[in-house]
């Protein structure tokens, strides 16, 4: 039998204002860049090692991102506000059938967001532009579809996005894309725009309970969930995929790049949780999805010169570079366009 979560003080979040979604925006890409830059790395052998299969990263990473959520959850108190199932004599904390479908959507997208920056012939930059422009069309779908009528600076904002991509597409340097590397992006897209339309509906709220309980629901399914089928794929899957996969269960342990998988995972959560408190403002998807995407496209250039200073990695080409650019502009509009709308009111 499932319960509703008891009725608990507000403590307010701090999704619930424009400052603050630009707080988790920087804390996203705090997260993020040296997430993308070690990641790749590590599957490119460039720390000094042997390079790591991307599938080979994620059993280890998940389970870090597992623990470091219920550690997350656990010290801010946010799982008091998760619904109640009752099993036996015990009350457990627990999802909803839409907040369990909405963990499984996450599941997906933390195991080919990770994947995406271990093929080869893609570059950090190119493969970001294209994933996050696929959720930059998804949101103003999903805005539509829920009767949401988003502001003129979130449209000049998610314009000035799209335009990015358009010039980093003009660059042919790191496109030679994979049958894998297309599934791995359409998989991503598709649990994205599920994902956004059920927070759409049930966590976009004023009322920080409603935000905290969707955020604890759904964190409390996604690396489980990931980490489960991960475990499948190991015990009954078959192929080059499947041997990598129980690669990372039985012989990373034994890497001397332990402790930067171990670190993947980590700054893997922390992309989490900042990129799903962004999700979950009040704000339009118009709003929310540009200021996010803006952030990890940020973070995938800054990787990318990182790398080059630090292993001698390529640089990206320069319509990229012209493509992060229009990203910055975007970030102006987005974050001062809600004062100009307050001033002319």
């Amino acid at each position: 039998m499932t319960q509703p979560a008891p009725a608990i003080a507000p403590r307010h979040l701090a999704a619930g204002g424009i400052s603050s979604i630009w707080l988790f925006a920087f804390g996203y890409f705090a997260c993020y860049v040296p997430y993308t830059a070690l990641t790749k790395a590590l599957s490119k052998g460039l720390l000094g090692g042997e390079a790591i299969a991307g599938a080979t990263l994620l059993p280890l990473t998940t389970a870090v991102c597992a623990v470091v959520m219920l550690a997350f959850l656990a010290l801010t108190g946010w799982w008091r506000f998760a619904s109640r199932h009752q099993v036996g004599p015990l009350s457990i904390p627990g999802p909803t059938r839409w907040t369990l479908l909405s963990g499984l959507c996450t599941a997906v997208i933390l195991t080919t967001t990770t994947l995406a920056y271990t093929f080869d012939g893609v570059s950090i930059v190119f493969v970001m532009l294209l994933m996050r422009g696929g959720v930059l069309t998804i949101a103003p779908l999903v805005d539509w579809g829920t009767g949401r009528r988003p502001k003129w600076y979130a449209w000049v904002g998610l314009g000035l996005c799209f335009a990015a991509l358009v010039v980093a597409f003009s660059d042919s340097a790191g496109y030679d894309i994979t049958l894998p590397c297309l599934v791995d992006i359409a998989l991503y897209l598709s649990a994205y725009f599920v994902r956004l339309r059920f927070m759409s509906k049930l966590a976009k709220s004023a009322d920080p309970n409603v935000t905290k309980r969707y955020f604890a629901e759904e964190q409390l399914v996604a690396t489980p969930a990931s980490l489960a089928a991960l475990a499948a794929i190991a015990l009954l899957g078959e192929g080059a995929f499947a041997a990598e996969v129980r690669t990372g269960f039985t012989a990373i342990g034994q890497s001397p790049m332990l402790g930067q998988v171990l670190l993947v995972g980590l700054l893997s959560q922390g992309v989490g949780i900042f990129g799903t408190l962004i999700f979950l403002d009040k704000s339009d998807n118009t709003f929310a999805v540009p200021v996010n995407r803006c952030s990890s496209i940020l973070a995938g250039v800054v990787a990318s010169f990182v790398l080059t200073w630090w292993l001698s990695a390529p640089l990206p080409g320069n319509a990229q570079l012209v493509g992060a650019a229009m990203v910055v502009s975007a970030i102006a509009v987005l974050s001062l366009g809600p004062r100009l709308g307050r001033r002319g009111g």
